[in-house]
């Protein structure tokens, strides 16, 4: 551990005033949570680890010398908004009015699939954040969550995740964005930056390598090297910070190569403070510290936990003050610990405070909110535009959309009348509602079948609705009355997948991890027994995570007619995925993770070197089933006239630009991706990278020029000394509609996952897609260390043709 006492960060006058006027007790008040209403179990070891916390009855005794922030006020219960607004408004200016420094408490709660509380908007997972391949639209559904989450006295959100999928496995896979950095840096920055415009601190999620856990199980270790960490799981942190403004990191629970992150100056100081200039707070995950001794055994009591993560750059202690308050204090007063190290984080924590209006005399002095509306009509709107532009049409022989005249329609499967199916983890009514089985959602959700119902009412369709089976277990009675559904219909609805949840309650979500990709549950044996039947079968995927279903797309026998895949789309989703199955919208979504072939390929992700591939030296094959970037559409697109600069200098900027076409029958939107290769690298580089992207809306037989402004940064990584570079040499530069399209086999469309007989007929086994001719770029110049002036962002352009 550092003995030399830490630099004070530079802040305000009136900031450095109140600091010196504080005694021990008032610091570290201010660097811990207070966790009023513990309701079920949210947390990892919730119930063991928050068991010695005071009673809220006792508050006035419990903030005597202040606090630092309240715990999940709204997001814990179900309270009613008004009357906890009314409540909270009161507490801030008790916190005000009887403690001796008059600082009121800082108020966070989760956001992930908008804000965590009854009978607010549930929007869609991040993943599904991922599949719209759409920042902006990111941006302007965070805008609106911060606008809600402000108006309840709300000042920061434990959000974006940034964690970058590398194994499906992981049960959180539903709270990330996707497999590829740049997609998640993008995305997640866009996050940011719009509930931070309404007021409200974003808290990047989770600072590092928590993806990465070995096999997928939560909290496991993580081998990853330095190089990867550096390469892939930064990258996203880093644009947040430098691009984003993000004033709040949480640590990650995982310890790299046997380091624990919360206890890593490392990365909590060097990286982030040193290296990108980080000046906000960085708070812990829920008893991350209390886990230094109780999880990694790093620390022999919750003091020397304390001391490690203090001095690694852990400011705040959430969810409560088990290590930073007593034992912290103890380890002060004894002298082995210099009283720096709190004057570090109570000088940043209330900088904070300073950014976000808690230190103004008029702070809470304004009424509380009497009417709240936090599922308004500009809340639905964002969810559903989200939704709609999340799914992703995998397969389809022609059956969608459903068109004309239908006599019957059998709509089947676990999930098909069942809203809490569309939700992820972190939705409010699977995180906690579950624990309040009698109580109502408190907002508007339909299942898919009532959207059905409501669709075709009056059409003279019938719809027979039968459950088939349940999300888990292995009870088949279900299959032979969904059987005599099916057989009679013009087509089949089959609705399967995941039920969210936390901690073994759910398939999928924190804590729920798996150790086979198949659809949990008997849900495979009732869609193939239904395909059986003759009866065209739509099979919609309403999951968290990508599973292995090469049986339902690339099978040699009888496989669904379309397989549609939503990630948890939200309240509005049922009427998104219905809109697709009718063609009221085309679909536009794109898969941002690959949907594997099996769990025992797992880690995957397609940045992979050529060796990460199928090969001659080994029988098994990665490839995924559906590539990163897939998504089918009821129109079609071609790319024309793909031109590329000649050679960039190594710190320079490019440009790359197409024709797209619709080439189709109807409207459509297309996301364009435009990927590199470094030819010839001085370590082993990837086969392919996705370098940027744009969606592009045309019109049956219009064109539109697609230009990207790439920064030569894009094709920069870590050399044999960890130092990121850009070294001049040969690279590719190409434009697809998925990451394994290209020229030479896009026309390759044989998915029967026949018998491979070689590497080159792995490596021919594509499915369709559309790819522009590779042009050489080449980068020159001295090599290219990378600075944080460097851009990191692609700006595109779409013109006119």
């Amino acid at each position: 551990m550092p003995t030399a006492p830490p630099a004070p960060p530079r802040v305000s006058e009136r900031v450095r005033a109140l600091h010196a006027s504080m005694t021990l007790e008032e610091k570290l008040a201010q660097l811990v949570g207070y966790w009023l209403d513990q309701n079920g179990t949210v947390a990892p070891m919730q119930s063991e680890m928050a068991s010695g916390q005071k009673d809220s009855g006792q508050l006035p005794e419990i903030t005597r010398h202040g606090l630092g922030h309240y715990t999940r006020v709204y997001g814990t219960r179900p309270v009613d908004p008004v009357e906890r607004a009314a409540w909270l408004w009161a507490e801030q200016r008790r916190l005000k009015r009887e403690t001796r420094l008059g600082i009121p408490a800082l108020v966070h709660e989760e956001c992930l699939t908008g804000l965590a509380a009854w009978k607010a908007a549930t929007y869609p997972t991040p993943l599904a954040w991922g599949a719209t391949f759409d920042p902006e639209l990111v941006h302007e559904a965070a805008r609106a969550i911060g606008d809600s989450m402000r108006e309840l006295g709300i000042h920061q959100g434990l959000a974006p995740v940034l964690d970058v999928i590398g194994d499906p496995r992981w049960g959180r896979v539903d709270e990330c964005i996707g497999e590829d950095p740049y997609l998640v840096g993008t995305v997640g920055t866009a996050y940011v930056r719009g509930l931070q415009e309404a007021g409200v601190h974003a808290t990047l999620k989770h600072f590092v390598g928590y993806s990465a856990s070995a096999a997928g199980r939560n909290h496991a270790p993580v081998s990853a090297g330095p190089r990867e960490i550096a390469d892939v799981y930064l990258p996203p942190f880093e644009m947040a910070v430098r691009d984003g403004g993000v004033r709040s990191v949480m640590n990650a629970y995982v310890a790299i190569d046997d380091v624990p992150v919360a206890g890593s100056p490392r990365y909590l100081h060097d990286v982030l403070r040193e290296q990108w200039g980080f000046d906000g707070v960085v708070v812990a995950d829920y008893f991350a510290v209390a886990f230094l001794e109780v999880m990694h055994a790093v620390a022999a009591d919750r003091g020397e936990a304390a001391a490690l993560a203090l001095v690694a750059g852990i400011d705040i202690e959430l969810p409560t003050g088990d290590a930073y308050l007593e034992p912290l204090a103890e380890r002060v007063r004894a002298g082995q610990l210099d009283v720096a190290w709190v004057d570090r984080a109570v000088l940043r924590a209330l900088a904070q405070k300073e950014e976000l209006g808690l230190l103004d005399p008029e702070a809470f002095e304004d009424e509380p909110p009497s009417v709240v509306d936090l599922d308004s009509p500009r809340q639905r709107a964002l969810a559903r535009r989200l939704a709609e532009e999340s799914v992703v049409l995998l397969g389809n022989d022609g059956v969608l959309p459903l068109a004309g005249p239908l006599g019957r329609v059998a709509v089947v499967g676990p999930n098909a009348a069942r809203p809490e199916a569309l939700m992820g983890c972190y939705s409010f009514a699977n995180h906690v509602l579950a624990h309040h089985p009698d109580l109502p959602l408190g907002f508007e959700i339909r299942s898919v079948l009532e959207v059905l119902e409501q669709t075709y009412a009056g059409s003279g369709t019938e719809l027979v609705h039968v459950e088939g089976c349940a999300v888990e277990g292995k009870d088949t009675s279900g299959f032979t009355e969904a059987v005599a559904a099916v057989e009679g219909a013009d087509v089949a609805i089959v609705v399967v997948g995941d039920q969210a949840g936390l901690f073994g309650r759910g398939t999928v979500g924190e804590g729920n991890d798996v150790e086979t990709l198949d659809l949990p549950g008997v849900q495979r044996e009732l869609v193939q027994t239904l395909v059986a039947t003759g009866t065209p079968v739509v099979m919609v995927l309403l999951t968290g995570r990508p599973y292995a279903i090469s049986w339902a797309l690339d099978g040699d026998g009888q496989r669904p007619a379309a397989v549609v895949q939503s990630f948890f789309p939200g309240e509005c989703g049922a009427e998104a995925i219905v809109d697709v199955l009718t063609g009221a919208v085309n679909p536009s979504g794109r898969l941002p993770v690959s949907l594997p072939r099996a769990a025992g390929a797992q880690p995957y992700r397609y940045l992979r070197p050529i060796l990460g591939g199928p090969s001659d030296v080994t029988a098994t094959d990665p490839t995924p089933v559906r590539p990163f970037g897939f998504g089918l559409s009821y129109t079609s697109f071609a790319y024309s006239d793909l031109t590329v600069a000649d050679e960039v200098d190594t710190a320079g900027t490019f440009e790359a630009a197409v024709t797209v076409t619709n080439t189709g029958a109807i409207a459509g939107t297309d996301t364009v991706q435009l990927y590199g290769r470094d030819l010839v690298g001085s370590i082993v580089r990837p086969v392919a990278q996705l370098l940027g992207y744009g969606r592009v809306e045309l019109e049956p037989g219009e064109s539109r020029r697609v230009t990207f402004r790439v920064p030569a940064m894009r094709f920069a990584f870590s050399d044999a000394r960890l130092v990121r570079i850009v070294e001049p040499g040969a690279t590719e530069v190409w434009v697809a509609s998925h990451s394994s399209a290209s020229a030479a086999t896009a026309e390759v469309t044989d998915t029967t996952g026949g018998a491979i007989r070689s590497a080159k007929d792995r490596a021919q086994r594509q499915v369709p897609g559309t790819a522009t001719p590779r042009r050489a770029l080449a980068l020159t110049g001295p090599v290219h260390e990378v600075t944080g002036d460097d851009p990191r962002m692609v700006e595109v352009k779409v013109t006119a043709v």
